[in-house]
């Protein structure tokens, strides 16, 4: 038994261990992977990591009678029936939030007795381990420095996972497809896509998912629940996601990504690769019906409403326009109710979208990114160097011109 917390163990050299999560110190971690150098506190560990590496598997005798998945061991398959049977058996007695298995309640009940309590914004961890990579956040301190560009991390596991960005390493492997992860995680999820195992149902609309993490974002839209909230205008998100992409693209004029062909400066480097395609002509997404491509998803999908009948329209209840994205619906719904909540910062004008509004913004700034590739005058708006091009240009001379404006 552990004299600080009284959690008990089988062996005294699974209790050696725990102790050092009481003084703050690290496990040693002498079994290091020959492949991408990870290291582990056990030589059990290091053999079941391996296995990542040859595309091998463990043997899995233990079988779930509901959906078939198989398991190394009957811990972790009694572990993985309570997702099918719903049940939360330990009950906190402090809030009443309950929980399937009694370590995690454990853990919680440290969150109620202040034991490892930040003694600078008051959070509660569930370990002193946590409490000290927590403290990182007010300390700023980052010990794990990137030996390549200097970036510094607060954890040992992120400096890992980024240095994998520069050796472009992918060491887990799916053994169906052969597809490569950098991440055992991702490996996790792409391997459901195989097992088509999706154990996680809501109960009110029948709807399942392959993570616990999944069904819970779900759950918000029911609920209406939006927990993360933006520090600068106070609009909550479902997801953190959505509120670090939306501080990003409206509270941030951050263009990092700088497309080769005509040096235009994007936020995202998912919105840098898009416009790349202006340039290369690239159709990535073929349907599957007929010989057509498009460039980006959002065309094919709007493609297999049209032409083949496949997917669901979303349509507005007050105009019945049709739409086949929800948030091109949520968008629509605006204007009919006259919700704009973007406001310009300079001025007291509000406007529907983020991109309205940034667009709006270029009317204050003195920045002038469009010229026209006639005379060589520049324009704060695309729309502006547009119908100038029409009057500065010979109307015989328009289309090849106009093309290179645009751009």
């Amino acid at each position: 038994m552990c004299t600080v917390c009284d959690k008990r163990f089988v062996q005294k050299r699974s209790l050696n261990y725990h102790k050092i999560s009481h003084t703050g110190g690290d496990k040693p971690k002498p079994y290091v992977c020959t492949v991408c150098d990870k290291r582990f506190t056990r030589k059990r560990s290091l053999n079941d990591h391996s296995i990542s590496h040859t595309g091998g598997d463990k043997p899995r005798p233990y079988v779930c009678t509901v959906c078939d998945k198989r398991f190394t061991t009957k811990h972790h398959l009694n572990n993985h029936k309570v997702s099918h049977a719903g049940e939360k058996l330990y009950s906190c007695a402090q809030c009443g939030k309950r929980f399937a298995h009694k370590c995690n309640l454990r853990s919680h009940m440290n969150t109620h007795s202040g034991k490892h309590k930040c003694t600078e914004c008051g959070k509660c961890c569930y370990s002193n381990a946590d409490l000290i990579v927590h403290r990182r956040i007010h300390s700023g301190e980052k010990p794990f420095e990137c030996t390549v560009c200097g970036k510094g991390f607060k954890t040992s596991g992120a400096l890992v996972r980024h240095s994998r960005i520069h050796s472009g390493e992918k060491p887990y492997k799916c053994h169906e497809c052969d597809k490569t992860f950098s991440l055992s995680a991702n490996l996790n999820s792409h391997m459901r896509v195989h097992m088509g195992d999706r154990s996680y149902k809501c109960h009110l609309c029948d709807k399942a998912f392959s993570e616990s993490g999944y069904l819970t974002t779900h759950m918000r839209l029911h609920t209406g629940d939006k927990p993360y909230k933006c520090s600068l205008c106070n609009k909550s998100f479902s997801r953190s996601s959505s509120l670090h992409i939306h501080k990003r693209f409206v509270h941030s004029n951050r263009r990092a990504y700088e497309c080769p062909f005509c040096g235009k400066l994007s936020k995202t480097k998912g919105d840098a690769n898009v416009h790349v395609r202006i340039h290369t002509g690239a159709k990535l997404y073929s349907c599957r019906h007929c010989s057509d491509r498009f460039t980006g998803h959002h065309q094919l999908r709007t493609h297999l409403l049209k032409s083949h009948n496949e997917g669901t329209w979303l349509t507005c209840h007050i105009c019945q326009k049709k739409f086949s994205y929800s948030g091109d619906l949520k968008l629509h719904l605006r204007r009919h109710e006259g919700v704009k909540p973007y406001v310009c910062n300079e001025c007291p004008m509000r406007f529907c979208t983020a991109a309205e509004l940034r667009c709006h913004h270029l009317k204050h700034s003195d920045i002038r990114h469009f010229c026209c590739g006639s005379c060589g005058k520049f324009f704060k708006l695309k729309s502006y160097v547009v119908k100038h091009f029409n009057k500065c240009c010979d109307p015989v001379f328009i289309v090849q011109p106009l093309s290179v404006a645009l751009y």
